[in-house]
């Protein structure tokens, strides 16, 4: 099985005979992202590419593609259309095709704020919109895996957030080790989104009540699922 690190597919390179590679996306372990077009309709899509020996047997791509569809009616979950191979210097590679979500990545999005951080009240907000999202997955039994800033779209934000959240991880079946993980990373989402460690010190008692310093026995006594965090934040006192 040949270890690939990098496709590297130039813009205007054609694949399968109906996509045009438009433009990069993002990389990670499984694989990298492309912003692609289909030639016959001009529709954008995005494709997840996966790397040969991180996909043996096809067995991590099925498992997204079946992932996704069936989570298809969580609407924080980007859309899974198919999935195609091509032919890559002599060995075959699988990537799926889905959505093409506009917007900013909420690493990008956090940069361009004053100070990298946005204000607490704002940053709740956030924080209820992915909890509210992730609690859709977790009512059907499964879990993300793999919440970080890099994964989080921002569509649209002002009075609330429309958010997308792009890749998940494959840690085995579901078990509840895996929701409260999720649940983690949403906490330590929040808390980046205020500003981290070099103001934590100074924020309102109502902040360090979510954030619990961060320790994940105080987290997850509080928060068992992504639906008590929602609820939580729909009933807090705000003084």
């Amino acid at each position: 099985m040949p270890i690939v690190d990098s496709f590297d597919f130039s813009s205007g390179t054609v694949l399968a005979r109906k996509y045009e590679i438009i433009e990069p996306l993002g990389a990670g372990w499984e694989g990298e992202v492309y912003k692609i077009k289909e030639i016959k309709t001009g529709i954008e899509r995005a494709a997840k590419f996966f790397f040969p020996h991180r996909n043996k047997g096809n067995k991590t791509s099925c498992w997204y593609a079946k992932k996704l569809h069936k989570l298809r009616h969580c609407p924080i979950l980007i859309k899974y259309h198919t999935q195609e191979t091509i032919n890559y210097h002599g060995f075959p590679v699988t990537f799926l095709v889905s959505e093409y979500v506009e917007g900013e990545l909420l690493s990008h999005f956090l940069k361009r704020q004053p100070g990298k951080r946005i204000p607490p009240f704002q940053a709740m907000h956030l924080l209820y919109y992915l909890a509210a999202g992730i609690e859709s997955i977790h009512l059907m039994k499964e879990y993300h895996g793999d919440l970080h800033a890099d994964n989080v779209i921002v569509r649209r934000y002002g009075l609330g957030f429309d958010l997308k959240l792009v890749d998940m991880f494959h840690w085995g079946s579901a078990k509840q080790e895996n929701i409260y993980d999720d649940v983690c990373d949403l906490v330590k989402l929040f808390y980046d989104a205020i500003g981290g460690k070099k103001v934590y010190a100074k924020q309102r008692k109502e902040v360090k009540e979510i954030c619990c310093g961060l320790k994940r026995s105080l987290i997850i006594k509080k928060f068992r699922s992504a639906g008590q965090l929602r609820e939580y934040l729909e009933t807090m006192e705000w003084d």
